[in-house]
């Protein structure tokens, strides 16, 4: 794994917009914009190198759903911080019919610097973003300046062939919606959305557009409805599961779920069995059941214990908010649940501090994505930045 400076494209800013990334630049906190994608570097790994992350990669999806069912099995619900006992069976029963539920795609993060074993920081397997760099303008980046090389990406044939498979999955005769939320003001998650909607097209699917804003409840149905009062049923929302089941729609959505078997009226996508993977206490569990894993940071619920570095992550956030780094002799002052984790700080490349971001589809090994941060915190404020397989 080596970091590399080179000269960006000319005119890259319209090229990668073209190619979906309408989010290019990110306004820090003195008003500058400055790159979010940033070609003025990449990185090289060696194929041995990207193998042994894939392996890495499906072996800790392996273990993320055996954690997954030890907490379903002894309901370890509370330890997530999900106390409505309506949303726990919701999740229990997503759980055990989760092969008849569709479910596409997730993101681990992980810290590696080339020399040790990579160490899973996190695993976000509801609502994961940065996927339309990573899938596409990353990919035609390479073709321009290195044509003949490789990448870890396979993203884009992937999903389309995974949306192939789970088509059968889907309620027939009616269109798959595609939701995301108008809050968003970067657009990422817009084309995050745009983006997976194209590959459910390219594998034969109708689908419809609606924000989540949008959708409507039919009292008199008792379903959703999109604003063309067409009955949702099924969906592929870009929004948590956390909000679904506590905003003033909750209820209905709990009415409505359809967990598979045709119990209901509306099938979301990602599945809410997907809550046990995209929550922090996750990172305990799986210390709890596979101590001293090579790919494992020591991470506990009740308090740092023997940990003199670490990280307190809240259970449930996005794009680093609320995790804090307590440095050696720094008192513990969390009072919201949260997951301790041993601190692992970023490999430090020429001062950028790199994570990789791996991409599962299918529980199954399927690309790479590179943010760069300044801080030991991955953020809003991070870059991304392109990668290939050196020959």
């Amino acid at each position: 794994m080596i970091r590399h400076t080179i000269t960006p494209r000319p005119d890259w800013q319209r090229t990668v917009e073209e190619q979906g990334l309408i989010y290019p630049l990110t306004r820090h906190p003195d008003g500058t914009l400055r790159p979010y994608w940033d070609e003025s570097a990449y990185y090289s790994f060696t194929l041995d190198e990207v193998e042994a992350l894939e392996e890495t990669v499906e072996e800790l999806h392996r273990m993320c759903l055996a954690a997954a069912a030890h907490m379903v099995d002894t309901d370890r619900f509370a330890d997530l911080g999900i106390t409505d006992p309506r949303v726990a069976a919701a999740v229990a029963e997503s759980w055990h019919r989760r092969a008849e539920l569709p479910s596409v795609y997730g993101r681990f993060d992980l810290r590696y610097d080339g020399t040790g074993p990579a160490k899973l920081l996190e695993y976000n397997a509801d609502t994961p973003t940065s996927l339309v760099e990573a899938a596409s303008p990353q990919w035609f980046w390479m073709e321009d300046r290195f044509p003949g090389a490789d990448q870890w990406n396979s993203l884009h044939e992937r999903l389309v062939a995974a949306w192939k498979k789970q088509a059968a999955l889907l309620p027939p005769g009616a269109p798959l919606h595609f939701a995301h939320s108008t809050a968003d003001e970067l657009g990422e998650d817009l084309m995050t959305v745009a983006y997976l909607k194209e590959t459910a097209e390219q594998a034969g699917l109708e689908t419809e557009w609606i924000p989540v804003e949008d959708i409507g409840f039919d009292r008199l149905s008792g379903r959703f409805v999109d604003n063309k009062l067409r009955f949702i049923r099924s969906c592929f929302k870009l929004y948590p599961w956390e909000w679904l089941t506590t905003d003033r729609f909750a209820g209905h959505v709990l009415d409505t779920l359809d967990n598979g078997g045709g119990t209901g009226s509306t099938l979301w996508i990602e599945p809410a069995w997907k809550m046990l993977l995209s929550n922090k206490a996750l990172l305990a569990v799986l210390w709890e059941l596979y101590p001293d894993h090579p790919n494992l940071l020591p991470a506990y619920l009740d308090g740092p214990r023997e940990l003199t570095e670490y990280v307190s992550k809240p259970l449930l956030g996005r794009e680093g908010a609320g995790v804090t780094v307590h440095p050696a002799g720094a008192a513990v002052v969390r009072e919201e649940p949260c997951c301790y984790q041993q601190l692992a700080p970023l490999p430090d490349f020429d001062g950028n501090h790199v994570v990789l971001g791996a991409w599962t589809v299918e529980g199954e090994s399927a690309g790479l994505g590179i943010r760069e941060s300044s801080g030991l915190v991955t953020d809003g404020y991070a870059r991304f930045v392109p990668h290939l397989i050196q020959g």
